[in-house]
């Protein structure tokens, strides 16, 4: 049958479907008559009805309709969202379980993709705090709210303004956030008196598809110490409006340590191009994170409005701590830094070892790496930007040494392949292999399987709720190769 009569055909209703697994994206996973089911907000043991939604050539996607069980882990969510937000698609799942699906994901990432030989994965190392854990969100002003219930014409007494997240697969549609379980107070408070003295004062919001309105973003960043910063994007200089809005916030919240705001006339939300302009107190917070010793000072870390630091910054210092452990440093390596960010992993291992030298593509984060060694009297680090696959090669190597061992933590998509065959090249004696995707991370080291072995893994939760696992993985260089 062509795919063309597939889709001329009526999508299915499928009856007393059991969840067995959670899978991609989040999304529940059930098999009919060999097909893969993907059900959003279904919990692995619930045995449901389902309405096909799309259907694919190897798998359908679908919807609950009915239940006829509940799974012993189905929990409550917390958040009054849950169901429209996206943002903590494993809510209703017990966090038990949402641990132990994380930790069989890395399995059956390295079983199916990497095929390689690897030891017994440690267990996963929970998040202390499963809600309230990120210090950093950013909401959406947009005059496109979503309705529970929608109107094709909302009434003249409607309001259709809001300050919340996008909706999963809508780019014009935000929720309206009334409480957002993923960051402390006053994160929570700060949103809705911004957007409520918005709504009074009669500000536009921002219009995505036609590129007007004032407000479009809002960004609250805090720290473990206290600080707090926030930052509100505009469209327009509108200078009277834009003093009195910011005026409001800081006398509203003594708590803000750092008020700033951006005037984005661009037709996207990346601001780390534009002027950032300081309305009230500094132009940045501190954050400190655990030394690797414990004797040892804590590490202070200068986080600007567009600077990159761990979201989960007491899993962060668990995730550092695997890293450094799995190292072993005995005091005179070399050690390169790959995707080195704002240098907090450098900065974490500098004083166990010869040197540190990180490589990192974003100009900005190298400058604020540098900024952040020095802030801790480290002198035994240099940061260099470009485009790793381009400036990792023999001159390079030439010029600062080889690695005795490489710490890498790539982004999502995992390394290049010239950056695997740079590191096959240089073939240090170690690699730890940090990954927020184990499914590039286990095609990484499968590249480099011939020459490297995996002598440990442990999993580390960083984002609860979520599907999202960070991986650690100790490779270390054959001695014996076959022939």
């Amino acid at each position: 049958m062509s795919r063309r009569s597939l889709r001329k055909q009526p999508l299915p209703f499928l009856e007393k479907v059991e969840i067995m697994d959670a899978g991609a994206e989040g999304k529940a996973v059930a098999r009919v008559v060999n097909r893969v089911v993907f059900i959003p907000f279904g919990v692995p043991g619930d045995v449901v009805d389902v309405q096909v939604t799309s259907r694919k050539k190897s798998f359908f996607e679908a919807r609950i309709v009915n239940f006829h069980e509940y799974s012993p882990f189905r929990t409550e969510p917390a958040c009054v969202h849950f169901g429209l937000c996206g943002g903590c698609r494993w809510q209703n799942m017990n966090y038990d379980k949402q641990l132990y699906f994380k930790q069989k994901q890395v399995k059956d990432h390295f079983d199916r993709i990497g095929k390689f030989e690897y030891p017994e994965i440690n267990p996963i190392l929970a998040s202390e705090d499963i809600f309230f854990y990120r210090n950093k969100l950013e909401y959406t002003f947009s005059n496109r709210k979503w309705f529970t219930v929608q109107r094709t014409e909302p009434g003249p007494n409607v309001e259709t303004n809001g300050l919340g997240f996008h909706l999963p697969g809508m780019f014009d549609r935000i929720i309206d956030i009334e409480k957002c379980h993923l960051q402390a107070d006053p994160s929570n408070a700060i949103r809705l008196a911004v957007r409520d003295y918005a709504l009074d004062k009669g500000l536009t919001f921002y219009d995505v598809k036609t590129w007007e309105g004032l407000l479009r973003n809002l960004l609250i960043r805090n720290t473990l110490t206290g600080q707090l910063m926030v930052i509100v994007v505009f469209r327009d200089d509108e200078e009277e409006i834009i003093r009195e809005m910011l005026t409001f916030i800081k006398d509203s919240f003594p708590a803000i340590t750092s008020l700033m705001y951006v005037i984005n006339p661009k037709k996207n939300d990346d601001i780390s191009d534009l002027e950032i302009r300081l309305f009230h107190g500094n132009p940045f917070i501190m954050e400190d994170l655990p030394a690797f010793k414990s004797d040892d000072p804590v590490l202070k870390f200068k986080i600007g409005p567009v600077s990159f630091f761990q979201v989960n910054v007491k899993q962060a210092a668990k995730l550092y701590r695997v890293a450094a452990e799995m190292a072993d440093f005995r005091g005179s390596e070399t050690v390169y830094d790959l995707y080195s960010g704002t240098g907090s992993i450098a900065c974490y291992v500098a004083k166990y070892v010869k040197n540190v030298i990180g490589l990192e593509y974003i100009p900005s984060a190298v400058n604020d790496a540098f900024e952040n060694a020095a802030l801790n009297g480290i002198s035994n680090v240099s940061f260099h930007a470009g485009d790793i696959a381009k400036i990792l090669d023999e001159g390079f190597y030439n010029e600062h040494g080889k690695p005795d061992l490489i710490i890498t933590d790539p982004p999502r998509s995992g390394m290049h392949e010239k950056v695997v065959n740079q590191i096959l090249t240089a073939r240090p004696q170690k690699v730890v292999y940090i990954s927020c995707n184990p499914a590039t991370q286990a095609r990484d080291i499968q590249l480099m399987s011939e020459f490297y072995e995996v002598k440990a893994v442990q999993p580390v939760d960083m984002f609860p709720h979520t599907q999202h696992v960070e991986n650690v993985a100790l490779l270390v260089k054959r001695e014996v190769l076959s022939s």
